[in-house]
C-alpha cells in the first residue's frame, strides 16, 4: 500500500515553487497634483528628474520612468529639482527616499532596515510657489545629541519650541549625531523636530552609528530607516545642498571612527557635480569637519581629493558639526584647498551645548554653554541669488541676542596698575573681525584677540570644582581656549564710581553689533 502511494505521487506533474517578484529599482517620477503620495490618473510624469542609488544616476524619460541597478540594502533617493516641492509622509518628512531590503539584512539592536516588498518606487513632486525662488532661509542644527527622554525635552523647550510658528524658513538641516548612541529615540527626535512644519534634512554623525553592525557599509541602517540616506542632494533656485556621511567607522580597532569618505560616495560626486549648476550657491554638509585633524579627524588625501573635485564652483560653503565648539575655518594650500579664494567652513554650534550639562536654570533647562564659550543654540543661513549667502548663530531662548558674552571684574583699586581687562566673546567671530571698546562714552579702542579660555566658563569650573555637592547632572565642561575671544585693559585712573564699559564687533553678514557692561572703581 505505501509503495502504490510512493508511486503515485511521483507519477504526478511537479508544481512549481512560488516565485517573488524580481527586486525592483526603478520607478516613475509624476506631478502629484493632490499630494496624496500616489499616483492617480491624469497626473503626467516628469522628465528630466535625477534619482540615485547613491553611486550611479538615472534621468527621468519623456513619461517620468527610471531605472537603475538594484542593490539590495541600499538606499533610493530623488534629488529634488529646484522649482518643486516633495510630498510630505506622515512622519512630517519628506517622501524623497526609499530603502532597497528585498532580503532580510543583518539583525541590529535599533532595527537597521526592515526586509520589504521587492516593488518599484514612485515619488511624486508638486510645483512650487513662485515667492521661494529668490532667497532661501534655512536653520542649521548640529549635534542634538540627545540621550534620553529628558534630553528630548530640553532639546524640544530649549531649541525647537521658541521656533515653532515663527522661523520663516524654507528648510531644515541636521549636523549629525542626532542622538547619544540611542537610536531608539529617533522617533521622538523626529516628532520633535518636525513641529518646525519645515522639509528637514538629516546627515549623520559618529553618535548615529548601529555599533552592533560587522562594518562600515551596515553601520548607518537603523539611521536610513527613519532619517533617510547618508548620501543625498537637494536643489533650489538659488542653492544645492550635498549632504554626505563622512564616518568611516571601523569596530574593533583603534580609534572605533575616523574621518573620511567612502568610494561610493566619490562615485556619486563625479557623477552628480557636472550637472549642478555653478551659478548658484553649492553647500556641502558633512559632520566631522574637513579641518579636523588627529586619529579621529579627516583623511587627507579624501579632502584633497574632494577639494579637487569642487574647484571648478566659484560658490562654494562647506557646513560641519562634531567639535561642540564654533569657527570659521579658511581653507587653502595647506589644507589642499587649490582655488583662487579661501574656501570657508563654517563648524556649526551644538544644539546640546556641552552635552545638556550644566547648572539648571528657573524653566529647568542646563545653561550647557559650550568649550569655547558659545552658548548653546542653532545657526541660520540666507542664501541670497548669485552664490551670496549670510550667516547668524542664536543663542537658545535669547530674546535680546547681541552675539557677544561680555566678562569684566566687579571691582578694581582705583589707581592700581591696568592688569585686568574686559573680555569679549564674538561668537560668529574669526581673525578678520573687527572688534573695539570704549568706557564711558569716550573714544573707541581696538581690542586684542586672545585664544584662552573664556573667564565666563573658568568662573563655572571654578563653582564646580569648590561645591561640595553636585550643582547638575553633569557639571560643565572644562574650558578651552577660544578662537574668538578678544581682550581690552580697563583703565584704573578714572573716578570713583561705576564705569560702563561698551564693545562692539564688526560681524561680516548683520554689521555692527553691540554689548555692554559695568565695573567699579574705589578707593582703599
Amino acid at each position: 500500500m505505501r509503495a502504490s502511494l510512493i508511486a503515485l505521487l511521483l507519477a504526478l506533474p511537479a508544481v512549481p515553487a512560488l516565485a517573488l517578484p524580481p527586486p525592483c529599482s526603478g520607478g516613475q517620477v509624476y506631478v502629484d497634483r493632490n499630494g496624496n503620495a500616489t499616483r492617480d490618473a491624469g497626473e503626467p510624469g516628469l522628465p528630466g528628474i535625477k534619482v540615485s542609488n547613491g553611486i550611479d544616476i538615472a534621468v527621468s524619460d519623456a513619461q517620468g520612468e527610471y531605472n537603475l541597478p538594484y542593490a539590495d540594502g541600499r538606499t533610493l533617493f530623488i534629488i529634488k529639482p529646484a522649482g518643486y516641492d516633495l510630498v510630505v509622509l506622515p512622519d512630517g518628512l519628506p517622501a524623497r527616499w526609499r530603502n532597497l531590503q528585498y532580503h532580510a539584512g543583518p539583525v541590529l539592536k535599533y532595527g537597521g532596515i526592515p526586509q520589504r516588498q521587492p516593488d518599484c518606487t514612485h515619488f511624486g513632486l508638486r510645483p512650487q510657489a513662485a515667492a521661494k525662488h529668490d532667497e532661501l532661509d534655512v536653520l542649521l542644527f548640529a549635534d542634538s545629541q540627545t540621550s534620553s527622554a529628558q534630553d528630548v525635552d530640553y532639546y524640544w523647550r530649549d531649541i525647537v519650541q521658541p521656533l515653532v510658528g515663527k522661523h520663516g524658513a524654507a528648510l531644515g538641516l541636521t549636523l549629525g549625531d542626532v542622538t547619544n548612541d540611542d537610536l531608539s529615540l529617533y522617533p521622538q527626535i523626529l516628532r520633535t523636530t518636525m513641529s518646525l512644519q519645515v522639509p528637514w534634512l538629516f546627515i549623520p554623525g559618529n553618535h548615529d552609528l548601529d555599533f552592533d553592525a560587522a562594518g562600515d557599509e551596515d553601520s548607518l541602517r537603523t539611521f536610513r530607516h527613519h532619517l533617510g540616506p547618508d548620501t543625498f542632494a537637494w536643489e533650489e533656485e538659488a542653492v544645492t545642498f550635498i549632504g554626505l556621511d563622512d564616518v568611516i567607522y571601523q569596530p574593533g580597532k583603534t580609534p572605533a571612527y575616523f574621518g573620511g569618505l567612502r568610494e561610493d560616495q566619490f562615485a556619486f560626486l563625479q557623477a552628480y557635480l557636472p550637472t549642478v549648476r555653478k551659478d548658484r550657491l553649492l553647500v556641502i554638509g558633512v559632520h566631522i569637519p574637513f579641518f579636523e585633524a588627529g586619529p579621529r579627524g579627516f583623511r587627507a588625501a579624501d579632502r584633497e581629493r574632494l577639494f579637487a573635485l569642487l574647484e571648478g564652483f566659484p560658490h562654494v560653503l562647506l557646513l560641519s558639526g562634531h567639535t561642540h565648539t564654533q569657527r570659521h575655518w579658511h581653507h587653502d594650500a595647506t589644507t589642499g584647498w587649490h582655488g583662487i579664494r579661501p574656501l570657508h567652513e563654517y563648524n556649526v554650534g551644538a544644539a546640546c551645548g556641552a552635552y545638556w550639562s550644566g547648572v539648571k536654570d528657573a524653566q529647568g533647562i542646563p545653561d550647557t554653554m559650550m568649550a569655547d564659550g558659545t552658548p548653546n543654540g542653532y545657526a541660520r543661513l540666507r542664501v541670497l541669488a548669485g552664490g551670496d549667502y549670510a550667516l547668524s548663530w542664536q543663542a537658545a531662548r535669547a530674546e535680546d541676542d547681541t552675539g557677544i558674552g561680555l566678562h569684566a571684574p566687579r571691582v578694581l583699586r582705583k589707581g592700581a596698575y591696568p592688569a585686568w581687562g574686559v573680555y569679549a566673546n564674538v561668537y560668529m567671530g574669526d581673525a578678520r573681525t573687527r572688534v573695539e571698546y570704549r568706557v564711558d562714552g569716550g573714544e573707541w579702542k581696538p581690542m586684542k584677540r586672545v585664544e584662552q579660555p573664556d573667564p565666563r566658563l573658568l568662573v563655572e569650573n571654578m563653582r564646580d570644582d569648590l561645591a561640595d555637592r553636585l550643582r547638575g547632572y553633569d557639571r560643565s565642561p572644562e574650558a578651552e581656549p577660544s578662537p574668538h575671544l578678544w581682550r581690552g585693559a580697563l583703565p584704573t585712573d578714572l573716578a570713583d564710581g561705576d564705569h560702563t564699559v561698551d564693545v562692539r564687533a564688526f560681524d561680516a553678514w548683520l554689521g555692527e553689533r553691540t554689548a555692554s557692561t559695568r565695573y567699579r572703581l574705589q578707593s582703599p
